[in-house]
């Protein structure tokens, strides 16, 4: 189908990649448009889940994007009572320059996690934030090698900005009418706790003259991308921070730092968990016997343990 097949039924404009009209959201995605970009929409093999999981980056070329219009109308569509639909770029018109598209079918936001913020440069050339859906296939929907996102060729840590946390995530609106979403508020809401702590303990590095950045890791082979929390790269600390002291946290927060720690080439780094109070005597022995700090966070600001 073209565009304008597509306007003939469902409504809309003919331009952009995120068309909304009165009850459908269509998203076109064009692989070798966006590779040019520096990102790709697809297929993600989503970690810890056997469901299929698309990846779609917002609209904005140039400088952060943002929660306004066509981007803003995918984060509520639930809310809106709207419907978002994916087409995906095949070819051509024969004679023409204008593109064909195939259907791959009817999608919905995440509920546990439903964007993330990933580095990549616009179109000037100069890197920003941008924007990724995460879109979970409604029912049945076609799925061809050719809409996968490619795995990275090679294994890259690359330093990023830490002016985006997960405090600044916007939450969805919700419609309350339905179960959709219900999970994503909790989980926006835990990472709004961790990341406050995460920004206050940034704060305090960079009033200390540290330069605080991130690590957005590729890893050869994956389709996937991590983003680390802080990274001092004045002292080579890299830090993992949680909302809670609990066990479950704490653990996560060891298999996180050791993950990360593989692929950072990074001469003497050490590592540290940044926790809101202090943990129980067994989990600093836990802490202390892998050699990763401990820093909490007390009335007065921060100390290590």
């Amino acid at each position: 189908m073209t565009r304008a097949d597509v306007k003939a039924i469902v409504g809309g404009g003919l331009q952009g990649g995120i068309i909304p009209a009165d009850k459908h959201i269509i998203l076109y995605s064009d692989h070798a448009g966006g590779a040019r970009h520096g990102y790709y929409d697809g297929w993600l093999a989503d970690e810890g889940s056997n469901d299929p999981l698309f990846e779609y980056t917002g609209t904005g070329r140039n400088g952060d994007q943002r929660f306004v219009g066509p981007n803003k109308a995918v984060l509520n569509h639930v809310a809106a009572k709207r419907t978002i639909h994916i087409f995906s770029a095949i070819g051509v018109v024969a004679g023409t320059q204008t593109k064909t598209h195939h259907y791959l079918g009817q999608f919905v936001l995440d509920e546990e996690q439903p964007y993330l913020m990933r580095r990549a440069p616009g179109e000037d050339g100069i890197p920003r934030w941008v924007i990724v859906f995460r879109l979970r296939p409604v029912n049945r929907v076609v799925r061809e090698d050719r809409d996968d996102i490619p795995p990275a060729r090679v294994t890259e840590a690359t330093p990023v900005p830490a002016d985006v946390t997960e405090s600044r995530l916007v939450r969805p609106e919700v419609n309350t009418r339905t179960a959709t979403q219900r999970v994503a508020v909790p989980r926006l809401e835990v990472q709004r706790r961790e990341a406050r702590l995460s920004d206050a303990y940034t704060a305090y590095l960079e009033g200390k003259g540290h330069s605080v950045q991130r690590f957005q890791i590729r890893v050869q082979g994956l389709r996937s991308t991590l983003l680390t929390d802080i990274y001092d790269a004045t002292e080579a600390v890299l830090y993992e921070a949680k909302s809670t002291v609990s066990r479950e946290d704490i653990r996560m927060a060891v298999g996180q730092l050791l993950d990360y720690r593989r692929h950072i080439t990074v001469a003497g780094l050490t590592l540290a968990v940044l926790l809101p109070s202090k943990p129980n005597r067994d989990l600093q022995d836990y802490l202390q016997s892998l050699n990763i700090r401990i820093i909490c966070r007390y009335e007065g600001g921060f100390a290590e343990i």
